[in-house]
């Protein structure tokens, strides 16, 4: 005695059935999730950007001794604004004072970053030191900018700087490291110390993504720890330099904080050391905005052809972009 068994025909449901029984969704829902961070930027960084392109290209008349209630009226300016900010003579040495302060700031901080990333990959399997290490390097990019070069200003003092009795004590004279042919090397030091942990820990991340057998396989070959870093870490990590030099670069040129935190304790540092600080004083001491915007759009633009151009100069070569 046998049993037959018959299967069950399957049914196959067509795509128009499966798109029935898919619950409806709105078009405009994506729209909904995006609308909170789109009016945030369009409020917070879209219109003051073009507030201040539009000042830049206003100016005030006065009329009379400019004391009646329409003695000050707004009228176009064209390009007067930037003509005079150009013109400045305390524009150019801020811009030349930015310069060299990037000259020293950027290399010696991604140059730093990449060693304590390579030495930190290079002891991957000591999980306690190389957390423990990577904590203390980037721990002062966490104390904020004003915090930190209040910090150093009171080290750079010699009053109280115990930087200064170290040296007396072994019989040597402490620079001055708040006078003129110092202050900028004091200032790209606080941008160093605070900048070079974030630096470190974006290399790292890309050096964590590299297989430990490919390193093994370089050793098999009889690649030393330097070969495998010169000729294996750094070209693969090469799109992650290239990320934290532009992110240097806009930093350097939108430096503020350092300087105008240590002004107060230094001679040395004047209203326009840098263009931002210039910008500070146009707007807020001689209440000229108009001016302010108009370099504040300036600095703008060169951020953006500084790093645009740099990024089209290296970009098909470090990311294998093609044309």
């Amino acid at each position: 005695m046998s049993l037959i068994t018959t299967a069950a025909p399957r049914t196959t449901a067509t795509p128009a059935a499966t798109a029935r029984r898919r619950p409806a969704r709105s078009a405009g829902t994506p729209y909904a999730f995006l609308a909170p961070a789109m009016i945030l930027f369009a409020a917070f960084l879209a219109a003051p950007i073009v507030y201040a392109a539009y000042l830049s290209l206003r100016k005030v008349k006065v009329s009379g001794l400019g004391l009646g209630a329409k003695s000050r009226t707004e009228i176009w300016a064209g390009l007067d604004n930037y003509a005079r900010s150009l013109s400045d003579p305390d524009f150019l040495p801020s811009v030349g004072r930015i310069g060299l302060y990037g000259l020293i700031v950027v290399p010696t901080m991604l140059g730093l970053a990449l060693l304590f990333a390579l030495l930190l990959d290079a002891n991957r399997t000591r999980r306690s030191v190389g957390k423990f290490a990577r904590i203390s390097i980037f721990l002062p990019y966490a104390v904020p900018a004003v915090v930190g070069s209040l910090l150093w200003g009171f080290l750079y003092l010699p009053r109280v700087s115990p930087i200064t009795d170290a040296f007396e004590a072994v019989g040597i004279t402490a620079p001055e490291l708040l006078s003129r042919d110092l202050t900028l090397w004091a200032v790209a030091n606080i941008a160093v110390w605070g900048g070079t942990g974030f630096n470190m820990i974006v290399i790292y991340t890309a050096l964590r993504a590299v297989p430990l057998s490919l390193y093994e396989s370089a050793r098999i070959d009889g690649a030393s720890e330097v070969a495998i870093a010169w000729r294996i870490k750094i070209p693969i990590v090469t799109p992650s330099l290239i990320m934290t030099f532009v992110f240097s670069l806009i930093a350097t040129l939108q430096v503020f904080a350092e300087p105008m935190t240590l002004r107060p304790l230094a001679n040395t540092i004047s209203t326009t050391w840098t263009p931002l600080m210039k910008v500070y004083r146009d707007a807020f001491t001689r209440n000229d905005l108009y001016a302010a915007a108009a370099t504040s759009v300036i600095i703008a633009l060169a951020t953006f052809i500084l790093s645009f151009g740099f990024l089209k100069l290296v970009g098909r070569r470090a990311f294998n972009q093609e044309d």
